[in-house]
């Protein structure tokens, strides 16, 4: 009997997954070790093992990691030298002309990840069409690789002008290079971003390069680990485009592992949604550290070509996730102007929250809920950690006296602000961009989402919210509904007529046959492939562009013009009869993997509560005493009247007065207001 499992290391906890061919399911969550996030890997099968895996079993390990995401975040890149065409050395310092903040005089340059002194020139340049200008020179090519070896780097970055048209430069150089220097990975733009627009080009391949000695030292670290606990089965990587890929490709596209672990948790919104008739989605994932929000629209994750790392465009494509510095380890302070502030900063996993009673000294979102009484001293959490109420009313209360009011009242307006923080983060990605939030049912997980969903149904009159059986391990819950997923992009320039659509189309056809034959290497039959094409478009002498989805690989140039037109109207309100260029060819292609869909319960009797507990609700002039129910006890078809708490392993649940929750036959809990009449 195969075993799937499902790991996702975060920043606090490292949650893992593991469904048996037999239906069974075994769940794991330990701390997160940030100085060795595969130390929290590997004690997480361990775990998984004590109750029951048989190692030898495991057919499938799909990883969700912060790796990469951490590496860019903490300056812990390898030293990248860049070859850059002559004249384009400070391209990493011009950025693409403009300031992050147009009217900050005093902002902070961004990070360039490769210092001057480590940026080479090459003599040689290729024209915006193609054309070589100036040729590289074998005596060209001598030089530069002396200069290289002279400066003894960990990673080499090559991006010449204009290489996404014609590669041969770069090529010829990566040759020379490899020979130079074995081992030191070496980064072609003509292969990581073959994209137009220089830095964007350019700071994704420099980021590719620091990440690969990096991602390539875990990636092969934690699969001998795994390997020397006996497990035989393929190993893949969580992409931050909602796919997988095998490990042993990781490394060579490791910018695509950017946000790794929120784009898993998105897969399986869009699972649970297909099986509950739900197609309008709100993810919630507001974990330790951060809250991550995203808008399903029809059922389809929205992915869009670049994803920003502080201010940094990445030419990856990426699940379009919005964050918040509003997660359970977020620290509650006032600030110099005496106002009561939450986040962005976390108490993180160490020391972590001052009630997990790892020494953490600052208030945070869990304290401020363990002084208000939706967190119980008696309430189980992953990693045997217990909660100590008298170290979090101390820090509650250091808060309390700056504002010169009680750590209860501090507590509470601590927990509104965050929820402030989430309902605004909730409308940026909804109602800034013109979708009404009370079309969309709220999925809300991550070890608080469930604390914070009955009250931003209320406050933003959302239809509904639901909790998954497993909310504090749904990020590694949701690798077990993603995909294989290899995509590639071209940009070409010309305007959509029938002459360029031919040759466009032949582009999708090599394109979609070789992601095919990949998918087909990496194990997936053909039957079990799809693919998705689209075209980024412009009016001819605009900036920007809008993708435009295309059915098939032979697109309908009339379709493509008219569809844009169409998609100008809705985006900007308005379209014009201008000629349209096509900018940026995009294709992706999946292979489905057989890891098990959600498990279907039979109708059971309802638990009773197993407790109660003193809670502090907002609105609510006095404490008020709520019912306690344990998760596991809850069968299907169950129904419950808030006020109510619902506990687990891995998460809690706050049900609020007038609201009512029910078990469905999957074991969600769904939240709705208790509707008159």
């Amino acid at each position: 009997m195969a075993w799937t499992v499902a790991i996702d290391v975060g920043g606090t906890f490292t949650d893992a997954v593991a469904n048996g061919g037999d239906g069974r399911r075994l769940t794991a969550k330990v701390p997160s070790v940030p100085h060795d996030p595969a130390q929290g890997l590997l004690e997480a099968l361990s775990e998984l093992e004590r109750d029951g895996l048989p190692l030898g079993q495991v057919d499938l390990v799909f990883h969700g990691t912060t790796i990469a995401t951490n590496a860019v975040i903490n300056d812990q890149l390898a030293r990248v030298t860049l070859l850059a065409t002559e004249g384009f050395r400070d391209i990493l310092t011009y950025r693409s002309g403009s300031r992050p903040d147009a009217y900050d005089l005093r902002q902070n340059r961004p990070k360039q990840f490769v210092t001057r002194d480590n940026r080479v020139e090459v003599r040689e340049r290729v024209a915006g069409q193609g054309e070589v200008l100036v040729e590289l020179t074998s005596v060209e090519i001598e030089r530069v690789v002396a200069e290289i070896e002279d400066r003894e780097p960990e990673a080499v970055a090559v991006a010449l002008l204009f290489s996404y048209v014609a590669e041969e430069h770069e090529e010829e150089l990566a040759s020379a290079l490899r020979n130079a220097l074995p081992g030191v990975p070496i980064s072609l733009s003509s292969k990581v971003a073959r994209e137009f627009r220089e830095y964007p080009r350019t700071v994704t391949t420099v980021v590719n390069a620091g990440l690969r000695p990096v991602v390539g030292s875990y990636l092969l670290n934690a699969d001998q680990a795994i390997r020397d606990l006996g497990v035989t089965g393929r190993f893949l990587i969580m992409q931050s485009n909602g796919g997988g890929v095998p490990a042993v490709r990781a490394e060579a596209e490791a910018h695509k592992l950017l946000v790794s672990g929120p784009a898993a948790a998105i897969s399986g919104v869009v699972a649970l949604g297909a099986a509950c008739g739900r197609t309008q989605l709100l993810s919630l994932d507001m974990g330790g550290t951060s809250a991550d929000v995203c808008l399903i629209r029809d059922g389809m994750p929205p992915v869009v070509p670049v994803q920003h790392i502080e201010t940094h465009p990445i030419l990856a494509p990426s699940i379009d996730i919005h964050s918040a510095g509003a997660g359970g380890g977020s620290i509650v302070e006032v600030d110099s102007a005496g106002r009561l502030s939450v986040g962005p900063r976390s108490a993180g996993a160490a020391p972590g929250p001052a009630a997990y009673g790892r020494g953490g000294v600052r208030a945070t979102i869990t304290d401020a809920h363990v002084v208000a009484g939706t967190l119980g001293e008696d309430t189980a959490l992953g990693g045997h950690i217990k909660l100590d109420h008298a170290a979090a009313m101390d820090v509650m209360t250091k808060v309390g006296d700056q504002l010169g009011m009680s750590p209860e009242r501090a507590a509470e307006g601590a927990l509104a602000l965050a929820n402030a923080h989430l309902e605004a983060a909730i409308r940026r990605i909804s109602t800034e961009r013109g979708e009404d939030p009370r079309r969309y049912t709220l999925v809300a997980f991550g070890g608080a989402g469930p604390l914070h969903a009955g009250q931003l149904i209320r406050d933003l009159e959302l239809p509904a919210a639901v909790i998954p059986r497993h909310p504090g391990l749904f990020s590694a819950t949701g690798l077990l509904a993603a995909d294989l997923r290899i995509d590639d992009a071209l940009t070409v320039l010309r305007l959509v007529d029938n002459e360029s659509v031919r040759s466009i189309a032949l582009w999708f056809d090599e394109a979609l046959a070789k992601l095919s034959t990949q998918l087909q290497d990496d194990g997936i039959p053909s039957s079990q492939i799809r693919a998705i094409a689209s075209i980024d478009c412009r009016y001819q002498g605009q900036g920007y562009e809008l993708n435009v989805p295309v059915l098939g690989s032979r697109p309908d140039p009339s379709k493509v013009v008219e569809d844009f037109h169409l998609l100008h109207e809705s985006v900007y309100g308005h379209s014009s009869g201008h000629a349209v260029e096509a900018v940026t060819l995009r294709v992706s292609a999946f292979g489905a993997l057989p890891t098990g869909g959600l498990e279907v319960l039979s109708g059971q009797p309802k638990g009773d509560a197993v407790s109660s507990r003193v809670v502090k609700l907002r609105g609510m002039p006095d404490p008020v005493s709520v019912p306690v129910f344990a998760r596991d006890s809850l069968g299907a078809d169950t129904t419950l009247a808030g006020p109510a708490i619902v506990e687990q392993l891995d998460a809690t649940t706050m049900i609020l007065p007038e609201q009512i929750g029910k078990i469905d036959m999957f074991q969600n809990l769904w939240i709705e207001e208790m509707r008159g009449g």
